[in-house]
C-alpha cells in the first residue's frame, strides 16, 4: 500500500519501483494529495489505465473493510 504527497513525483516513483520489483501495489486514493489538482488527477487517471494490472485503487475504507474481513 502506497499513500502520501505529490502524486506526480514521490508516489509515482514509489510505485513504480514496487512495480518493477513485482510487488503488487495498492493506492487509496483518499490517503494520496498532490500540490496541484490538475497534475493530481492526470496521475490518477495514468495509474487506472496505465497499471491496472499491477495496481488496485481503493479508498482508506474499503482497505480497512477487506482486512477486517481477512482477520477473522
Amino acid at each position: 500500500m502506497v499513500s502520501g504527497g505529490e502524486t506526480d513525483v514521490c508516489v509515482l516513483a514509489t510505485v513504480l519501483g514496487a512495480i518493477d520489483l513485482g510487488y503488487r501495489v495498492i493506492l487509496p486514493l483518499d490517503a494520496l494529495f498532490g500540490s496541484a489538482d490538475a497534475t493530481h488527477d492526470a496521475m490518477i487517471g495514468i495509474y487506472r489505465s496505465r497499471f491496472q494490472v499491477q495496481l488496485t485503487i481503493t479508498s482508506v475504507e474499503e482497505l480497512f473493510e477487506f482486512w477486517r474481513e481477512e482477520a477473522i
